[in-house]
């Protein structure tokens, strides 16, 4: 795993999958509460007039020149949960972003279990 500081780095470059297709650019990056540590990334998608973050795991991405390899395939991430380009994912659906990806979801009550960074 990298850094978070290093990962905003990244931020605007492109996201590929496990098998170097482009899936589209990176956004933000959400670590998870608990550890402070990079666990999700956004990763902007879609027509330039209508575009839409999606959540991909950063748990075995690597990064490379120009671009974040995540260990998901494109068409996994592209029906992954989304949000707005100016949105933010409201607490309650957190459990589907996991849930998506067969990850197990475990938050304290009345508290996120992802923040934005």
């Amino acid at each position: 795993m990298f850094a978070i500081e290093d990962i905003r780095d990244w931020r605007g470059h492109d996201v590929i999958d496990a098998d170097g297709k482009k899936i589209g650019e990176l956004e933000a990056v959400y670590v998870d509460t608990s550890t402070d540590q990079p666990f999700f990334a956004t990763v902007k998608i879609g027509l330039p007039s209508r575009h839409r973050l999606v959540f991909v795991p950063l748990a075995e991405a690597t990064v490379g020149p120009g671009h974040v390899r995540v260990a998901f395939a494109k068409k996994q991430v592209k029906d992954a949960p989304s949000i707005d380009t100016d949105g933010e994912l409201p607490a309650g659906d957190e459990e589907a972003v996991f849930a998506h990806y067969g990850l197990t979801y475990q938050a304290e009550p009345d508290q996120r279990r992802l923040g934005r960074r």
